[in-house]
C-alpha cells in the first residue's frame, strides 16, 4: 500500500509556486524509528552526519537548533561552490517536520527552501517526505535545475537512511 501523507503537514508539501520556481517532494522509507531518524534531521548543526556533500558547519547567528538561527555550510570539493548560508525556517520536534532556507552562498541556488516531515510507519520503520522549491539558475531551465537538486537531495535521503539504520542496528545490539 502507498504512504498516505497525513493531512496535518500535507500543507507544507504543497507549495504554491512562482513562474520562476520548480519544485518536487521524495519519499524515502527507512529501516528505523521515527526518534534516531529525527535526532539526525533535527540537528541543524550537524548536517553532515548524513549529508555527504557537506565538510562541515557552524552556527554564525543565534542559538542553536532555534528558528532563525543561521548556519555556514562548507560543501565538498567537487560541487560548484564551496559555502552556503543558511536559515533554520521550521523545527516542530512535536510533528517532527524540519525546514530550512538557502539566504546565500557561492552558488547558484538561489531562494531555496526545504520543508521535511517524518511519519512512523509501524514497527520501526519510518517514511521521511522532503519537499523543496527552488528559482531556476539564470544559465539553466526549471527542468535542469530540478533534476540538480533532485540528484542531491535523493543521496541526502539515501545516506540519511544508512546512517539511521547503522544508529539503529547497533541500538538493537545493545539491547
Amino acid at each position: 500500500m502507498a504512504f498516505q501523507l497525513p493531512t496535518t503537514v500535507s500543507s507544507h508539501h504543497n507549495p504554491i509556486l512562482q513562474p520562476n520556481e520548480c519544485s518536487s517532494t521524495l519519499f524515502q522509507t527507512i529501516a528505523a524509528p521515527a526518534s534516531i531518524v529525527w535526532a539526525l534531521v533535527s540537528d541543524f548543526e550537524n548536517p553532515q552526519r548524513y549529508k555527504p556533500f557537506v565538510r562541515s558547519c557552524r552556527i554564525i547567528d543565534g542559538q542553536a537548533n532555534q528558528v532563525g538561527c543561521l548556519r555556514r555550510v562548507d560543501v565538498a570539493s567537487g560541487l560548484p561552490a564551496s559555502y552556503s548560508m543558511e536559515r533554520l525556517e521550521i523545527l516542530d520536534h512535536d510533528q517532527r517536520i524540519f525546514g530550512f532556507s538557502i539566504v546565500s552562498g557561492d552558488h547558484r541556488l538561489s531562494n531555496y527552501r526545504s520543508i521535511m516531515s517524518l511519519h512512523p510507519n509501524g514497527g520501526d520503520e519510518t517514511v521521511v517526505v522532503e519537499t523543496y522549491v527552488i528559482d531556476a539558475a539564470e544559465a539553466n531551465t526549471k527542468e535542469e535545475t530540478c533534476a540538480f537538486v533532485h540528484t542531491i537531495v535523493k543521496l541526502n535521503l539515501r545516506t540519511l537512511s544508512r546512517v539511521a539504520e547503522d544508529l539503529a542496528g547497533k541500538a538493537q545490539q545493545q539491547v
